[in-house]
């Protein structure tokens, strides 16, 4: 899909998986490492558990289908041969601290006198400007600063970190999209620019709706509940025991998730673990009858606590079976080793096996993240070991890219996907969240909704002004 197109990934931990997504996509990527390796080489845990920089874990999740050169930047030569390299580069990506990239005299604004239409890519952890630029970070500050840290753990306890880092995830992906959409206005313009990419407001995006909330509602907004969360009075549970681990359920109300809890409590009394009277509640007009006080909030907590001893009799597997043949809002919260085993992922063919040539063996590696049917991604090499296609890649005659850096001046005022239509039958989250992204850039998003099953994230709180409907959910 971008095999045309050919990418400086100057990034380390804090950015390399934007790099890798645009060489998943076909792109040829050349990863620009430090003569000692990229600082990512460094990261665990290691095959065999040799720490060595070749055998990172870390570095082969995020680096296959990269070509890697060494270049000491630093210098006056590798300056030189970055530039040249620029020249007929379409994307370049760093990830180093605000004003590094200046101090080496390799800023966007060098960089596009020498190729006016490469789209630079800067990836740091507040931006690279304002008064929080050149704060010191790490993954949990990012966490906090984004907003998303006050919503994970217990109420009455700290915050809890996810275990794995996440904040350059985020924006590392973020980026990647950025960098695509900045490629669209080139295309039609020819024009270059700088993609700045700030890993806390790539964080806060993963809050949803609830840093939205807070400046429309003055008494509420979303608070932290391990397993599920808490809208004013309310809290909705969401991780219930199995008796090989937890499964998730959407034990929620309204039109669109009620049919779903009517079902769910249908099979709990089937299977002899509440009375008619639990069972027949309406789940639809649920919310309603908490709202009016007709039905206590006590009585939702005894709700949940009977799912919650009929999960605990079952694994997760029989759990999962009857969600699939009752179509019930249930799914198993899996272990490393469940994801490995998974039946879902082994169907859709998702593992691939590549040669590694620092093990002289095939190595199981994690699929592609999205299936085209006509342009599929292949993986092509496995993860570089340091320097690999040095005088490779500097021996390429690679002629500079066309462009001028500059657009007429109706072009100028047009947002870069202005000249993109979407017919957007999405729902709740996962979709809109990105069609969001894309009306945000000027493209035209037509929504198709139902007015008899109306999008489940209109009945989700936290609600303008505290005032239950449609119009008003903060999560819409």
């Amino acid at each position: 899909m971008l095999s045309p197109y050919r990418v400086l990934d100057l990034t380390n931990e804090r950015g390399l998986l934007c790099g890798q997504m645009l060489a998943d996509l076909g792109a040829g990527v050349i990863a620009i490492e430090p003569p000692s390796g990229n600082s990512a080489r460094r990261l665990g845990p290691f095959a065999g558990d040799e720490a060595d920089p070749e055998r990172s874990l870390y570095w082969w999740a995020y680096a296959r289908n990269k070509r890697s050169v060494t270049l000491d930047i630093t210098t006056d030569g590798g300056r030189d041969e970055l530039l040249r390299l620029a020249k007929g580069a379409d994307f370049l990506i760093e990830s180093e601290r605000p004003g590094r990239m200046a101090e080496l005299g390799l800023s966007y604004e060098e960089l596009a006198k020498v190729n006016p239409a490469l789209v630079y890519v800067s990836i740091s952890a507040f931006g690279q400007d304002g008064p929080k630029a050149g704060y010191a970070e790490s993954d949990l500050i990012i966490e906090a600063a984004g907003g998303n840290l006050v919503l994970q753990g217990d109420a009455d306890r700290p915050p809890v970190r996810v275990s794995v880092p996440q904040a350059y995830l985020h924006a590392g992906a973020e980026a990647a999209g950025a960098a695509l959409i900045a490629h669209h206005e080139r295309v039609r313009s020819g024009r270059g620019q700088h993609v700045d990419v700030s890993a806390q407001q790539a964080v806060n995006q993963a809050t949803f709706g609830t840093s939205l909330a807070v400046p429309f509602n003055t008494d509420e907004r979303a608070t932290r509940v391990a397993g599920g969360f808490k809208l004013g009075p309310l809290v909705l549970r969401m991780v219930y025991p199995a008796n090989d681990g937890f499964v998730a359920i959407a034990l929620f109300f309204g039109s669109a998730a009620g049919p779903f809890t009517n079902r769910l409590m249908q099979y709990v009394y089937e299977e002899g673990a509440c009375d008619e009277a639990t069972r027949d509640k309406d789940f639809v007009r649920y919310g309603e009858l908490l709202a009016s006080g007709e039905e206590p909030i006590e009585e939702l907590v005894r709700i949940q606590q009977v799912v919650g001893e009929f999960t605990a009799t079952k694994t997760k597997a029989e759990l999962l079976d009857a969600a699939l043949q009752r179509a019930l809002l249930i799914a198993p919260v899996t272990t490393v080793d469940d994801v490995a085993r998974s039946e879902q992922l082994a169907f859709r063919e998702y593992w691939h096996e590549m040669d590694s040539p620092v093990l002289g063996k095939k190595v199981r590696y994690p699929g592609p993240f999205v299936k085209f049917s006509a342009t599929p991604i292949t993986y092509r090499r496995p993860a570089p070991i340091v320097g690999e296609h040095t005088n490779e890649v500097l021996s390429e005659n690679v002629p500079p890219m066309n462009g001028s850096g500059a657009t007429n001046g109706d072009l100028e005022n047009r947002l870069p996907l202005a000249d993109v239509k979407i017919l957007d039958f999405m729902w709740v989250m996962a979709g809109p969240a990105a069609t969001r992204v894309l009306a945000d850039y000027g493209a035209t998003i037509v929504r198709v909704e139902s007015t008899t099953r109306i999008d489940t994230a209109r009945t989700m709180g936290v609600y303008h002004n505290g005032e239950v409907g449609p119009e008003n959910s903060t999560t819409y």
